[in-house]
């Protein structure tokens, strides 16, 4: 298929996010994916992610009129709770170590489902809107991000959008706890993002500030 597919489901059965987790994705929701054919290498993939956020961030303003916050890497906050997730997979040409497709997906939370958050969400999850949205709201928050994306993602990865996407951080100059795949979680200060989209931070009894890969670490807020 050609480069900027995209498919819209009101629900899914098994949606997944980071590192395998679940993604609960019951009705009511906006969960939407597009397929990239991008030349970019492996190494600038996590940068789609970043990008999508700040288009997602700013197509969610249009609609619920509140300021959204982007979590690294990529959760958008309102209010401190999550109501967006996004996630990029990807095939790559090992030869030339250049992508050979990705597949962006995102997962909207517009309002709280009919039964309430589960139990083991209620204390995280969010919604765009805090009763039922006007008719047409799932389209036209399709619409918007779309629209926003687009022109973000032609202006490459140099473009001003990383401004954007620093200035929306909800963890810089937080606490947080930095758990690696392999290894002991360690408590840091986030001190920003850097030009490739990585997390600057200062673990404790370290003088020196590292940058996290968003593939090979999770972190929260302490």
């Amino acid at each position: 298929a050609p480069e900027g597919l995209v498919l819209i489901a009101q629900a899914q059965s098994a949606g997944r996010g980071r590192r395998g987790h679940s993604f609960f994705s019951p009705p009511g929701g906006l969960y939407l994916s597009i397929l990239l054919r991008p030349a970019f290498s492996t190494r600038q993939s996590p940068q789609i992610t970043a990008l999508a956020a700040v288009a997602a961030a700013r197509a969610a303003e249009q609609l619920c009129g509140t300021p959204i916050q982007i979590k690294w890497v990529n959760d958008l906050w309102k209010n401190g709770k999550k109501v967006c997730g996004i996630l990029t997979e990807a095939a790559v040409d090992l030869e030339s170590g250049m992508l050979d497709y990705a597949v962006l997906g995102l997962g909207f939370n517009l309002v709280q489902p009919s039964g309430g958050w589960p139990k083991e969400l209620a204390a995280v999850a969010g919604s765009l809107f805090d009763s039922a949205p006007a008719p047409g709201a799932r389209a036209a928050l399709a619409a918007a991000f779309l629209n926003e994306f687009w022109a973000l993602y032609h202006t490459g990865l140099r473009g001003s959008w990383l401004d954007d996407y620093r200035r929306r951080q909800a963890l810089t100059g937080q606490r947080v706890l930095v758990t690696p795949r392999r290894g002991t979680p360690r408590a840091a200060q986030v001190q920003g993002i850097d030009d490739e989209c990585k997390l600057v931070v200062r673990f404790d009894g370290e003088s020196r500030p590292a940058a996290l890969n968003s593939g090979e670490v999770s972190v929260r807020l302490l």
